[in-house]
């Protein structure tokens, strides 16, 4: 478990007979603001219980505890064991603390959830509970779903203006707010563009260098092989099988695919894997916060055009792909392709996180004629844009006029129109084009 004011971190590796520990010295002496702070302070003021989810070592427990004045560590070695059975038994003693109370890691003793609901029935307050939890838990085991009383927020890994390496100077709520002028420069260079990448936005791995973060991912990519994805469900599976998944996903970053070409290349490896169970281990990723897909977008359109339904292929931060695939800068630079793709996800990570300060969702978009969009940014209040994403300038004109179009197609009386038309960079200035779409580099943008 991550925590920043801590003088390590630590995760523990097992591959074969091997146990390797993977100790990464910390440098943090305060705690790095999150974006997700302050929704997570709003939502406490409105509910009596806030359930934080999100992949292992992405800063949950650290978060919460900006908030909370009491807290219970279910994975405690020394109280583990009585905190179970004291969750059988009676459950709402476990409540008992100063509040907001932290529950972290509270799927471990599923009874908590119907505890916690139940508490702030009773005492009708606000701010009570914060749950964080790294595996969804089977719902079959809670009696209520906890709508009304306990919100729930998925937290990421952090996103390059939370790490300090964008410089925030074009912001997604003033695009939103009518903003069209925009300006700025990112100082970041393609080659930092690799690093960071590489790197991810995993807490642990801020200010470190690319060999220490390359073993970061090759160690968080065979703890979840060998030991997390056996937690789902409690159901045993295979290493070789959910590396196999992990590899043939990394390969599909940014896609489309569908399950069946996923099979396809995994049984290049392994001929024994069948429908079923890729479909499993795919859950079982998904129920981990590894997975983090883009679902489609199902606009308004002024024609009859078919649009496609498929989710778009990502994993919750560019390392995980970049650590399956052995990547490093170097190999990135002798494969243009993947480094697209991988830039691509870092980009969607980012819009995620700062979508989600402004009270929105990420989407994207494709139809039967090929016309798409890397991501749709769709508010609450229904103000909507939309994004392409290209690493270099060379697509600018082609990724423009293809934001154009889609404008053009979609039915703006039912709608609305967008709120801006932007082309996500890696490097450079930030401008307004002449035909209106507006060019931002990742370094420069900010929720």
């Amino acid at each position: 478990m991550y925590n920043a004011n801590s003088p390590t971190c630590i995760i523990n590796l097992k591959s074969h007979k091997l146990s390797i520990i993977l100790e990464l010295v910390m440098n943090m002496s305060k705690y790095l603001i999150r974006t997700i702070d302050r929704v997570l302070k709003d939502d406490l003021s409105v509910f009596g219980a806030v359930l934080l989810t999100g992949p292992k070592a992405c800063g949950k427990t650290t978060t919460a505890k900006q908030l909370a004045k009491s807290t219970l560590y279910m994975q405690d070695p020394d109280q583990k064991e009585s905190y179970l059975t004291l969750a059988k038994i009676k459950p709402t003693k476990l409540l008992e603390g100063e509040n907001p109370r932290l529950i972290d890691e509270w799927q471990m003793a599923p009874q908590l959830w119907d505890a916690v609901r139940f508490s702030v029935d009773v005492r009708n307050e606000t701010g009570l509970y914060i749950l964080t939890g790294s595996t969804t838990v089977d719902e079959s085991k809670i009696s209520h779903s906890g709508a009304g009383r306990i919100a729930r927020l998925m937290m990421r890994t952090m996103s390059l203006y939370e790490s300090g390496d964008s410089n925030g100077s074009v912001s997604l709520k003033k695009l939103f707010d009518g903003e069209e002028d925009v300006e700025g420069f990112s100082t970041l260079s393609i080659d930092d563009m690799a690093e960071l990448i590489i790197r991810g936005g995993w807490p642990c791995t801020i200010g470190k260098t690319p060999q220490i973060a390359m073993r970061f991912a090759e160690a968080y990519c065979y703890t979840i092989a060998e030991s997390e994805i056996q937690t789902v469900n409690g159901k045993k599976r295979d290493v070789e099988k959910t590396r196999n998944v992990m590899r043939s996903l990394a390969r599909h970053t940014a896609s489309l695919a569908t399950e069946s070409t996923i099979l396809d290349d995994i049984k290049a490896h392994d001929s024994s894997m069948h429908r079923h169970t890729l479909s499993d281990y795919i859950s079982a990723l998904e129920k981990l916060y590894i997975i983090d897909n883009v679902p489609a977008w199902s606009p308004k359109l002024r024609s009859k055009t078919a649009v496609r339904t498929s989710d778009k292929r990502y994993f919750v931060d560019p390392s995980i792909a970049a650590g399956m695939l052995k990547a490093s800068p170097k190999k990135l630079f002798g494969d243009m392709n993947t480094f697209g793709l991988l830039f691509e996800s870092l980009v969607i990570r980012d819009l995620k996180i700062y979508t989600q300060t402004n009270r929105g969702s990420v989407f994207h978009y494709r139809d039967k004629t090929g016309l798409e969009a890397d991501a749709i940014i769709h508010l609450n209040d229904n103000k909507w844009g939309l994004v392409e994403v290209k690493l270099g300038n060379a697509e600018f004109d082609k990724a423009s006029e293809n934001l154009l179009k889609l404008e053009e197609r979609i039915d703006t009386e039912k709608l609305g129109k967008p709120a801006f038309k932007m082309i996500i960079t890696s490097t450079g200035y930030a401008y307004k084009r002449q035909d209106g779409v507006i060019i931002v580099p990742i370094g420069c943008l900010k929720e």
